[in-house]
Formats: C-alpha cells, sequence, structure tokens
C-alpha cells in the first residue's frame, strides 16, 4: 500500500520535468486541500477552509509586507488526485504551505512531495503515525490527533472500567490499519484481548454483516478503527441492533462532534472519545467556536481548530524568520511555544509532532445536554507527553537516538 502511494507521488514529481516552482510572487498562499465531499466532508471539508481563513484575518491578513491568500480543493480522498493538485499547486500557483490534509494515504503522498520540494505540510485532518515515524519530514508537521493519541486516550479509560475483550471494526487502508496495530498494542499492553476483528471498505452503508460478528464474538468492546460517515453509520445501525442494550459498548477512536450532531444524542450517547479540542473548554474556545459558527452554522471539530492553529503558527513563524524559505520557516516552528486556544504552551519535537493536551470525552445522554452542540462531558486531560508515541520508539530519522 505504502509503496503504491510513494510510487503515486513519485510519478507526480518526475511529470514536472525540468520545470521549477514559482515563487508566489506577491503573495504567501496557503493551501487547504481535504476532502470537501466525501466521506470526511464534515470531518474538516470547507469548515477547514473557513477555518484557515480566520487564521489569516487574525494575523491581520498580511505578512512580510505580502497579503495571504487561501486556496482550497478536494482530493476526493484518492493520492492520485492529491498529488497532482499539489503539483500544480506549487510549480504554476506557487503554493507556500499546505493544510488540513484529511486521509493518511493522501497524506503520504503529499508528505513525500513537499519534503522533495522543501515546502511545508500542516497535517490536522489524517491520523497515519507514519507522518512523524518512517514518512517523517523536516517540513511536514502532524498537528492534532494521530492513531497512537486516540488509541491509548480511549483504551486506557475502557480497560480502567473492566473492557478487557474487544473487537475491532477497522477501516481497510493505511489510517485504519494503524489505528487497529495501535489499539491492540494498548489493549494487550493493558491486559485485555482483541478477540477478533474484521476490515470493511472506506465510504460503506451497511455495516450489518460486521455488526453482526462483533455481536457474536461476545466481546465487552466493540472498538471503531474507522472515521467520518463510517463511523456514523457504524453507530446508527448498531442502535438499530440493540447492541448496546444487549450489553455490548461501542467506542469510537476517531470521533468528532460533527459525527455527533449526525448520528444524535440517543444513539450516540455513551460513546468513549478523545480529542484534541472541545468548543466548551474554556473561554478561549468558546470564543473561536462563536465566532466559527456565525460563519459555519455549526460548531467547530478538532480539525478545523487544528487547522487554525497550524496556520496561525505557520505565519507567526514567518514573521519571525523573516522568510517564507519552508526549511527555515520550519525551523523557526520548531523553535517556538505553540500557545493558542487550541495548544497550552505546546511545543513541536524534532520528528515534527505538536505535543498538547487531550482529553477523554463521554457523549451526554439527551437528558443531560443543555441544548445545541452541548454534546461532551470531558472525563479528564490526558497530558501532552502521554499524548504522543515516545521518541523513544521512533523510526523517524530526524530523531537523535
Amino acid at each position: 500500500m505504502y509503496r503504491r502511494i510513494l510510487a503515486v507521488a513519485a510519478l507526480a514529481l518526475a511529470w514536472t520535468g525540468g520545470v521549477v516552482a514559482q515563487q508566489s510572487g506577491d503573495a504567501i498562499k496557503i493551501g487547504v486541500l481535504n476532502d470537501q465531499s466525501g466521506l470526511y466532508a464534515e470531518f474538516g471539508g470547507v469548515g477547514s477552509v473557513t477555518a484557515a481563513k480566520m487564521a489569516v484575518e487574525d494575523f491581520g491578513g498580511t505578512v512580510l509586507g505580502r497579503r495571504i491568500e487561501v486556496l482550497s480543493a478536494d482530493h476526493q480522498n484518492k493520492p492520485d488526485v492529491a498529488s497532482n493538485i499539489a503539483r500544480q499547486w506549487l510549480d504554476v500557483d506557487g503554493v507556500d504551505v499546505f493544510a488540513d490534509l484529511t486521509n493518511s494515504a493522501v497524506s503520504l503522498a503529499v508528505q513525500y512531495i513537499t519534503r522533495e520540494r522543501g515546502k511545508i505540510a500542516l497535517f490536522s485532518g489524517p491520523a497515519t503515525t507514519r507522518l512523524t515515524n518512517e514518512d517523517c519530514s523536516p517540513t511536514g508537521f502532524h498537528w492534532t490527533f494521530d492513531t497512537y493519541s486516540q488509541a491509548i486516550g480511549s483504551a486506557r479509560a475502557v480497560l480502567q472500567e473492566g473492557g478487557k475483550n474487544w473487537f475491532l471494526l477497522v477501516a481497510d487502508y493505511a489510517f485504519g490499519h494503524q489505528m487497529a496495530a495501535d489499539l491492540a498494542n494498548e489493549v494487550t499492553t493493558g491486559g485485555g484481548t482483541v478477540v477478533s476483528q474484521v476490515k470493511h471498505p472506506s465510504g460503506s452503508s451497511d455495516f450489518s454483516s460486521y455488526l453482526l460478528q462483533a455481536q457474536a464474538s461476545k466481546a465487552q468492546i466493540i472498538g471503531l478503527a474507522n472515521g467520518g460517515t463510517d463511523t456514523v453509520n457504524a453507530v446508527k445501525q448498531a442502535g438499530e441492533f440493540g447492541i448496546a442494550e444487549r450489553g455490548q459498548r461501542l467506542v469510537g477512536l476517531v470521533l468528532v462532534i460533527s459525527d455527533v450532531h449526525a448520528i444524535g444524542l440517543r444513539s450516540a450517547h455513551g460513546l468513549i472519545a478523545t480529542t484534541a479540542y472541545y468548543w466548551d473548554r474554556d473561554d478561549a474556545s468558546r470564543d473561536f467556536a462563536k465566532r466559527y459558527e456565525e460563519r459555519m452554522r455549526r460548531k467547530p471539530g478538532m480539525v478545523q481548530a487544528g487547522v487554525y492553529s497550524s496556520v496561525l503558527h505557520y505565519l507567526k513563524a514567518v514573521k519571525a524568520a523573516g522568510t517564507n524559505d519552508g526549511k527555515v520557516v520550519a525551523a523557526k516552528m520548531r523553535e517556538m511555544p505553540v500557545d493558542d486556544f487550541f495548544s497550552r504552551g505546546g511545543r513541536i519535537r524534532e520528528d515534527g509532532r505538536l505535543l498538547h493536551d487531550m482529553y477523554l470525552v463521554e457523549v451526554k445522554r439527551p437528558e443531560d445536554s443543555k441544548g445545541p452542540w452541548d454534546y461532551y462531558k470531558v472525563l479528564r486531560t490526558i497530558p501532552a507527553e502521554q499524548a504522543a508515541m515516545p521518541l523513544s520508539a521512533s523510526k523517524c530519522p530526524l530523531v537523535k537516538k
């Protein structure tokens, strides 16, 4: 799978021939590349474009005497489409930095291209830990969450409550595979057992056969190693099957607030998840959410919040560095703390992972919700150092052993 992704990216580079990437001229250009029409359209989508524009506006709209522009495109969850867009943005449009990049396969392809070109990639939507391990880059930054953070927070909490036996429902591509591997490792290390797992194609509409297998396994916990509409459909159909009423518990490993909104509290209540951001956590989070909702008519999720934070930090680094040269700005980004409503006193490691606190949440019952979007009860804070894979286990060549 990964060889095929890298091959597509390599071919995209080869097609450029001897073309030299144009400079962005009189503008600093930010390209938000994500899914805007498929299963992750609500995950980041046009909301991430709005978040990037908000960061630009809050920064002041210009840097180094040049205006800041935000471009956007739909990669359709296809690495080849994403690679072609990335190539055009670099060679024709003079894009300086890429943002969001939801979908692990897409992110790996774009990481390859931006690493070769010395351009910056700000990953908020993808989950694969390969971005800061085997496929790390001096100009790549993993901002919001990854498979490790999601597996650790949720699995440890459920294990502590006695949820020892797990059945995994796994999206059949890079993200799902890595999530399942990280979760299985955490479960077994914590004294539990993964009794079985089943893979499903991304974009599935019918989960009945998979859920029947989960029921037949008698596992206490059904872990959903998927995201977007896959998670929404799986939880809705689990409700129709009466799985929770029969004593099995669902854990959404990558759950965003728009998923809960789509599912509804009647079916989603009791779900455990780990999130990097919740709009009602503190005054600063509520302020961003209010301004975002005025534009989007919905509350932001962790991906949109991560896009805002990453773009704002990039612009601060450009100003501090006095240049938009990717490698110079990347070094400056690592030097500077990340301190905003999303990340309080965060820092970027040498492998490109932003260290910030995460939050273990439980979806409220309908009677406990005080109004629209009041969906989460924050159970505890997961300290930044615990939410990221330790550097001692890193395979990133940038990490000094």
